[in-house]
């Protein structure tokens, strides 16, 4: 009964109208099961996944084992006004030569009297001769909305848009235009964690690219949306093939026969993912269990310089051609891996003690006399995780565990207790006080909660909305570094020690740019280096706690291993 009621517990996962299929059949193959009102409770549940945002209630009420496919307010990068307002801040703060990946971006109708000023200036600096814009609605995706134009009498707006310099000198694959989608997780913006996948799409125009003819939306724009309408979706491009979309693993292999400085690609798109985020890192609350896949959509011109296009919220999951099956659905397993579940999400409230376990996403929970949370050991000896069927019926024992929960503990055999307090001396001790991952210690046994007797439990941090969290890095490489490679998720940030320790408590931002500036400064002269001394000085300068991965070539090497392929 122990045995079929706690360890064994299948997640749970929780779909808003409008999730991509391919999310619920990942979730299905890995074993998990899907959301049932009339099974399971209101809280019953490990993950919940919705395209649109969430309610501030659903971050108030988030419970220890539950995750959230969102972080609140990121809304400051996804909605085109601003991004571009955010990324101005910067620029003004940091410099234009640190954000120079965006051309500038004026948004109408309140920068109308600065954007006639840069038309008129660029207008007389070309002789006279027209600067080519493009206009793109804030708050609309998939391409609608948006237009080029090089006359200012040409520009037309019923609502607030955002007019950027449009990049007339796009890099080509033969004759065609193309952007890359490049699949973004935030992990955590305190301390600011971020991946990127190895795998994304790049997504092609549908007809060949040409100034002459502005009003061709499937020579200027990429949006698949748009191009499957195309009347040239469906034949054979040369080079491109049929449809719009290439796997990046496809764009790695041009890359290469171009005789172009791939990693320093690589890198430059890196920063642009990098310094997008630190834009948006001091107005995003700390928010624990809760990710964020983001999709980056980057322009390479004609030069190999990268050009930041947006960030979308909630990238687009369908499955419209085989590039969109290759590469959807095994991000969907990474972020799922990159979740980090244990066992003990799987018992969800019955694995906790959740008397009055109410709100603690808020700083007056933690002003209340709440009774603590506690978290029972994650691994139980002797024990070997099974399923159980669908039909298989509930046990008296498991009927009766909930009663148990709510009146303040649950009462176990003497043979489990011992088990478990052999098992709870193995595990660290969090304490929601300093917040503080504690050592291992002998004697930390928990007893007597509300007159019940309890076997040794871990007790839990509690969950803060806004309270940015406390994180001692410990010496060991499990617990102060975050993995370099989950899956083909690559972490990026932080990347070395410097970053490591700029990133534990509030994040030191000059820090950060300081060492983007220091590793691209490495890889640009690294190939010019003639002395084979100064090169290993160099090697050695990224060795350190934690050997971080270079996202981008097609087999990653470790960062201080491109210095050896430069």
């Amino acid at each position: 009964q122990w045995q079929r009621g706690y360890m064994f517990a299948p997640l749970v996962f929780r779909l808003h109208a409008g999730t991509p299929s391919v999310v619920r059949k990942v979730l299905l193959e890995q074993g998990w099961e899907e959301y049932d009102e009339e099974m399971h409770k209101e809280d019953d549940w490990n993950l919940y996944w919705r395209v649109s945002a969430f309610h501030n209630s659903d971050y108030q009420n988030l419970k220890p084992w539950q995750r959230l496919n969102h972080h609140p307010k990121v809304v400051g990068i996804t909605r085109k006004d601003s991004l571009a307002r955010n990324l101005r801040r910067m620029k003004g703060a940091f410099g234009s030569a640190l954000y120079n990946f965006s051309p500038v971006a004026f948004i109408l109708p309140n920068d109308y009297t600065r954007f006639l000023e840069a038309y008129t200036v660029h207008h007389l600096a070309n002789g006279g001769r027209a600067t080519y814009w493009i206009c793109k609605p804030v708050d609309l995706s998939r391409g609608r909305g948006i237009f080029v134009f090089r006359d200012i009498k040409d520009l037309v707006y019923d609502s607030p848009v955002v007019v950027q310099k449009y990049i007339s000198n796009p890099l080509l694959i033969s004759g065609y235009k193309f952007d890359l989608r490049i699949y973004v997780c935030v992990k955590s913006f305190c301390p600011l964690i971020i991946y990127i996948h190895q795998e994304g799409l790049v997504r092609f125009a549908t007809e060949k690219f040409s100034l002459t003819s502005l009003d061709n939306v499937f020579a200027h724009l990429t949006n698949t949306s748009i191009n499957k309408f195309g009347p040239r979706y469906s034949t054979d491009k040369e080079h491109v093939g049929q449809g719009c979309k290439w796997t990046l693993n496809k764009f790695r292999c041009f890359l290469r026969s171009q005789n172009s400085n791939e990693l320093l690609l690589w890198q430059q798109i890196n920063n642009i993912v990098t310094l997008t985020l630190l834009a948006a890192t001091p107005s995003a609350p700390f928010s624990p269990n809760c990710v964020e896949l983001l999709g980056f959509d980057v322009l390479i011109d004609e030069n190999f310089k990268p050009w930041l296009l947006e960030v979308n919220y909630s990238p687009a999951l369908s499955l419209d051609c085989p590039a969109d099956n290759t590469v959807k659905k095994a991000l969907i397993h990474d972020l799922i891996d990159l979740m980090n579940y244990s066992q003990m999400d799987g018992l969800r409230q019955r694995g906790y003690l959740t008397k009055r376990f109410i709100n603690l996403c808020y700083s007056q929970a933690l002003q209340t006399k709440t009774s603590p949370v506690y978290l029972i050991p994650k691994h139980t000896p002797g024990f070997t995780r099974q399923k159980r069927s669908h039909s298989q019926p509930r046990s008296s024992f498991e009927k009766n565990e909930d009663k148990l929960v709510q009146s303040g503990g649950l009462c176990y055999s003497e043979t489990c207790q011992r088990t478990l307090l052999a098992s709870c001396a193995q595990e660290p001790l969090y304490c929601p006080q300093s917040r503080h991952l504690m050592p291992k210690s002998k004697n930390r046994c928990v007893s007597n909660l509300e007159g019940h007797k309890t076997v040794n439990m871990c007790k839990l941090p509690s969950i803060h909305k806004y309270q940015r969290q406390i994180i001692t890095w410990v010496e060991t490489q499990d617990v102060s570094v975050p993995p370099c490679r989950v899956g083909d998720f690559i972490l990026t940030f932080p990347f070395n020690d410097a970053t490591l320790k700029a990133s534990q408590e509030n994040l030191d931002v000059k820090i950060a740019f300081q060492e983007l500036h220091r590793l691209n400064n490495h890889l640009a002269a690294f190939c010019n280096l003639k002395d084979e001394r100064r090169k290993e000085c160099v090697r050695r300068s990224w060795a350190g706690k934690f050997e971080s991965v270079f996202w981008g070539p097609r087999n990653p090497p470790l960062l201080k291993d491109c210095f050896l392929l430069s």
